[in-house]
């Protein structure tokens, strides 16, 4: 990793009083806080290199627009905005700078997709396990499955070649046995639930990353802030991730 980045926060909801609250812990300097009564102005000369999105998912394409025009880096934190994804990834090659994406900032989740690639291996080649998903989340999250829980659906059908397709939601009638369930509540202050069940007549094993607060989204957000300095292109979380884990 390169020298330790100045960070601009875009969004000063949740995740960014909680960036706000572990910086110094981290040895991070926030520069800038951009939110709805104090918007990020492209013309400006800030200070920030990188900046974390924890906004809303209908403002990540201006916000990267902003951000990117101005030659600086861009980690995304917030999800559903998938459909946005080669655009943002235009944005990066145009403007020469570096971009994170990801559908969990969360380091024990990151580890917890590693584990769900490993474990749908073995367990789907055993045919007597059927598997669905499971995720929960508080009641002001606003899309739904959660981009983990699809991230976990894209890995046990990799895994699992009984299974062919994602059906999210509750299931009107019959769930197909090509179909992979994943099933959603939202409830309460959940920071986040994902259950992993491989299903069978004699037993069940329940695989569950369950976050207790959203300090872990904060610190592996702060992570990607320090992974993306001075690199360019556009990056799944994950990728940069494994590079992290691997040096040395």
């Amino acid at each position: 990793m390169s020298a330790t980045p100045k960070i601009a926060l875009l969004g000063y909801g949740t995740m960014g009083k909680v960036i706000e609250s572990i910086v110094d812990s981290e040895q991070i300097s926030i520069t800038d806080i951009f939110d709805l009564g104090n918007p990020i102005i492209p013309t400006v000369n800030y200070a920030f290199d990188v900046a974390i999105d924890f906004s809303i998912p209908k403002a990540v394409r201006a916000n990267a627009e902003a951000v990117t025009v101005m030659g600086k880096n861009l980690v995304i934190g917030t999800t559903g905005w998938a459909d946005e994804l080669d655009y943002i990834k235009s944005l990066a090659d145009k403007h020469d700078v570096g971009i994170v994406y990801g559908s969990n900032f969360s380091i024990g989740m990151q580890l917890f997709f590693r584990i769900a690639r490993v474990t749908s291996k073995f367990v789907s080649k055993i045919s007597d396990y059927d598997v669905s998903i499971h995720e929960l989340h508080h009641n002001r999250k606003l899309d739904s499955p959660s981009g983990s829980a699809l991230e976990i659906g894209r890995i046990l059908l990799e895994g699992f070649d009984s299974k062919d397709h994602i059906l999210s939601g509750n299931a009107e009638s019959k769930i197909e046995q090509s179909a992979l369930q994943i099933s959603s509540s939202r409830v309460g202050d959940i920071p986040g639930t994902h259950t992993i069940y491989y299903d069978s007549a004699p037993d069940t094993i329940e695989l569950t990353h369950r976050a207790r607060n959203r300090t872990g989204f904060a610190k592996g957000a702060l992570l990607a802030a320090k992974l993306i300095h001075g690199k360019k292109g556009c990056h799944d979380f994950s990728d940069l991730l494994d590079e992290y884990l691997l040096q040395g």
